[in-house]
């Protein structure tokens, strides 16, 4: 079904082609750090780029070229790393940020675009070791699944460490939400020592984030056109969270799917237009 959406959706090559011509541009754009539009439309000027490896983590696959951030991300990613590193949490393993002048991807995600949005794993794959990966393991690791898709139980590399470093994420004051799965999430809620806590309602349930949390910070001062988003409504706990148990979320989520495959790319801010080379 969604195969046949794909082929005969009029808009897909445009779509496509948008999002090559952004992650064509190999690096950062001149100029101050700019947040600009919205995290799933929008883009990202004079990026900063997190270091492959550093205090606490490694970045994985090098070859998606989304290291990129705005620098308060940079060095959010950092500044956990090191507190996780202090708390004996393990190394971190970090996923996508963004591309060097944000944008829409080719394949992946339909946010990530403004260097706001970092994926982090909740548990690095065996044998990970902070400043000891090797080039061909950083291509083709993933980070472990802690919960089951189908069962929404815990898997055997779960501990309660991966709470732990969600505790730890969810605080900082730069955060804006944290998308998480929602078996991960009623764990959060049920927990004594996290129930209550002030950071509670910026962990957000999500559909996926089995294997990975993923992290939005709030618009920076310094990005005017940065559009933030409405604050989270609730805590994410009560009844509220058990709708996503529910079947009306799994037909929900079907439903996402084939229209996310079908809906039109939005017009990226007019501002935009000045990080991409002119043509020749």
């Amino acid at each position: 079904m969604i195969g046949v959406l794909l082929a005969v959706d009029p808009g897909a090559a445009s779509r496509g082609l948008v999002a090559k011509q952004w992650q064509a541009q190999r690096a950062p754009a001149d100029g101050p750090a700019l947040s600009i539009g919205t995290c799933s439309c929008g883009c990202l000027q004079g990026a900063a780029t997190l270091p492959v490896s550093g205090p606490g983590y490694e970045v994985l696959h090098l070859d998606r070229n989304r290291r990129f951030g705005h620098p308060l991300l940079v060095e959010y990613v950092e500044r956990l790393a090191a507190s996780a590193r202090k708390a004996k949490l393990g190394p971190l393993v970090i996923g996508d940020l963004s591309q060097p002048r944000g944008g829409p991807t080719p394949s992946g995600h339909r946010s990530h675009q403004t260097g706001l949005d970092a994926d982090i794993g909740y548990v690095a794959p065996a044998g990970v070791r902070a400043g000891h990966l090797d080039a061909r393991d950083r291509e083709r690791l993933m980070p472990p699944a802690v919960i089951d898709l189908k069962t929404h139980a815990t898997t055997k590399v779960w501990t309660p460490k991966v709470l732990s470093l969600l505790a730890l994420a969810a605080a900082d004051p730069a955060v804006d939400r944290i998308f998480v799965n929602p078996a991960i999430k009623k764990r959060l809620c049920e927990a004594p020592a996290t129930a209550h806590a002030a950071w509670q309602s910026r962990l957000r349930p999500w559909w996926g984030h089995h294997d990975h949390f993923h992290v939005r910070l709030k618009c920076p001062p310094d990005s005017p056109q940065c559009v933030p988003q409405e604050p989270p409504p609730n805590d994410g706990c009560g009844t509220n969270l058990a709708w996503w148990f529910s079947r009306d979320a799994q037909a929900t989520h079907t439903k996402k799917a084939e229209t996310d495959q079908a809906r039109a790319e939005p017009t990226l801010p007019p501002a935009c237009a000045a990080l991409m080379p002119p043509p020749s």
